[in-house]
């Protein structure tokens, strides 16, 4: 009995391993999730995490074109997760709210 749960437990891990993982915040509330978009919300949010950037500079670090990191902006904007400041061209900030991402307690 115990080595047939260590054994599923290894597999779980190896699922874990090999299944993608997205930003906590990428996920809306209000759409369909498909993982292109899932994708996309992350490398954007991965972005803002480090600083507040332009959409062009966004597009740029996350190797995405400006229409598609406008698209996925304006959703987030609308589910509260980043916001604009300033005038054109508009800086994007993370506004901290949502769920966090789970630090390593090792």
């Amino acid at each position: 009995m115990k080595k047939t749960f260590l054994f599923k437990l290894a597999q779980l891990s190896l699922v874990s391993l090999i299944r993608e993982t997205y930003h906590p915040n990428a996920y809306l509330s209000n759409i369909r999730n498909v993982k292109l978009g899932l994708r996309a919300r992350t490398q954007i949010l991965n972005v803002l995490e480090k600083r507040q950037a332009d959409a062009k500079t966004i597009g740029s670090e996350a190797n995405m074109p400006y229409r598609v990191v406008m698209h996925h902006l304006k959703l987030l904007e609308a589910e509260g997760t980043v916001e604009r400041r300033g005038s054109r061209p508009y800086v994007w900030v993370l506004t901290g709210l949502g769920q966090k991402r789970l630090v390593n307690l090792n």
